[in-house]
């Protein structure tokens, strides 16, 4: 019988901050999910913590890769459950009880299960809110605002889910929320309390402009390129207020 989540994490040398990671999952009161690493053949200590933390239905793939989306390719070719959730490495589920939360959205089959995130440093302490909310109604229109929705926290049925585009490096995984938005006719929102613990740092953050050159172009090709400089205009009188 396959499971109802595929949990995926990404992993290269991420011993420093998969400890945290493996932690929530291991205590999560919702158990019927499988839990996939996808390694590009690590030199630290990553594997060896993975299989310590003995999590039951952990399936283990390490060996050299293109890059991180090359990476979740791999994971979405592999994975055997109905939904397909990726939490990379330092990110963690936000409480004991979210996948049970999300299984009961899961009952009608939505295209995707999403929610809240906060943002957590390496202490593991809550800094704050994500700068953008995820709204209570989501459709693939909304990203024309931004990534309202952290792809950790934007959880996908198997069927409708694509390969990511490795034609984007940094962002492709904004353009892959697009397209599952696209083809999904219905999106159920867990609630208002977080359910990702979201650790600041990461690839889109240390190539941050490349990044929004990325995101300023799959919006473009999604939304039009006039509308698209008119909203970031707005984007950036938003940002200063927030400063």
């Amino acid at each position: 019988m396959e499971p109802l989540f595929s949990i995926i994490t990404v992993t290269y040398n991420a011993a420093a901050v998969i400890q945290p990671t493996l932690e929530s999952i291991r205590r999560q009161t919702r158990t019927d999910f499988e839990f996939l690493l996808i390694d590009g053949a690590s030199t630290d200590d990553t594997l060896a913590l993975v299989r310590e933390a003995n999590i039951v239905g952990t399936r283990i793939l390490s060996e050299p890769d293109n890059g991180l989306y090359d990476a979740m390719n791999k994971a979405i070719d592999r994975a055997r459950g109905q939904y397909l959730l990726f939490l990379n490495a330092g990110d963690a589920f936000a409480d004991d009880t979210v996948l049970a939360r999300m299984a009961e959205k899961a009952v009608e089959k939505p295209g995707v299960i999403y929610g809240q995130t906060r943002l957590v440093n390496d202490r593991r302490k809550v800094v704050g809110k994500r700068h953008l909310t995820a709204p209570r109604r989501l459709t693939w229109r909304s990203f024309a605002n931004g990534m309202l929705v952290c792809h950790q926290a934007f959880v996908t049925r198997r069927d409708l889910a694509p390969h990511y585009d490795l034609n984007y490096r940094y962002s492709a995984d904004f353009d892959w929320c697009i397209r599952v938005l696209k083809k999904s006719s219905r999106n159920a929102y867990v609630g208002d309390e977080p359910i990702i613990d979201f650790l600041q740092g990461g690839l889109t953050r240390k190539h941050h402009r490349k990044s929004l050159w990325e995101r300023f172009r799959i919006m473009c090709r999604y939304y039009g390129t006039g509308k698209t400089l008119v909203r970031h205009i707005k984007f950036f009188f938003r940002n200063l207020l927030r400063k």
